[in-house]
């Protein structure tokens, strides 16, 4: 992988996860990241943890993978913490100087804070990881299906989300080319404060567009060169189908949910 990004790939494989049916993952998905909320106690969070591990085992892709993709991401990560510790109130004052302050609840809340941040990304990228962008907006669509009622665009949303999470990674290989690019003309990311790097990236924001533009431009030319109407009835080569294991899958959420809701209330 160049892009160091794991988020909106997917690696092939023969394990549970990726046997998972796409509508549970991607419910169950969006059920953890209700959960990651609802969690307000150490307790409740290592329980969070040890669910996380054991879909991080079932996926057979190794955790140094996954760290792998959310490196990139740790700045943005310490900074927001920085910035709930710093403007949180409560406990023993640890540092303060003038009106900033490091209290215990702010420390707390910033781990509190990151640890969420890191269930949130790792379990989202578990599911891209184990399930094909059209899986994802079969699945998508599928669950949307409702919606058609009320003439919504079902399909197409569903095809907007596939592709835009299939060119995650595609943008990303282009940011590092281009990096390199300007590198090999002197250009250094790495010194400097935190504004003159944000005026470094300039250089890169400009022909990233330049270059996202012309890719959608011929994905566009290319599905209409297929015959792709938006506005079709379109077939499925592949049918989504409910099975025993996907069944054990909701039971193992609905366990979760349970010993959260009776874990939060202990302190």
């Amino acid at each position: 992988m160049n892009n160091k990004v794991l988020f909106g790939m997917y690696l092939p494989g023969n394990s549970l996860m990726h046997r998972l049916d796409p509508r549970l993952k991607l419910v169950g998905c969006f059920w953890f990241v209700i959960l990651v909320f609802f969690a307000r106690t150490w307790w409740t969070n290592l329980l969070l943890i040890g669910a996380l591990g054991l879909v991080i085992w079932l996926s057979q892709v190794k955790f140094s993978k996954y760290w792998v993709g959310i490196r990139p991401l740790m700045w943005i990560i310490l900074f927001t913490a920085v910035i709930q510790a710093l403007f949180s109130s409560g406990g023993q004052v640890y540092w303060h100087w003038g009106w900033l302050a490091v209290t215990s609840a702010g420390v707390a809340q910033a781990g509190f804070l990151v640890l969420r941040f890191f269930l949130i990304i790792t379990s989202s990228t578990v599911v891209t990881v184990t399930t094909t962008p059209l899986q994802l907006a079969d699945a998508l669509e599928a669950l949307m299906k409702p919606l058609k009622y009320l003439r919504v665009p079902v399909s197409q949303l569903a095809m907007m989300v596939s592709i835009a999470l299939r060119f995650v990674p595609t943008i990303m290989d282009e940011v590092g080319m281009i990096m390199n690019a300007q590198r090999a003309r002197g250009m250094d990311f790495s010194s400097g404060s935190l504004f003159t790097r944000a005026k470094r990236l300039v250089p890169v924001m400009i022909p990233l567009f330049v270059a996202a533009f012309k890719r959608a431009e011929e994905l566009a030319v290319a599905m209409e060169a297929r015959g792709y109407d938006p506005n079709q009835a379109r077939t499925k080569f592949r049918q989504l189908h409910w099975q025993r294991h996907d069944t054990w899958g909701t039971v193992v959420w609905g366990l979760l949910t349970v010993a959260l809701v009776a874990l939060r209330f202990v302190k």
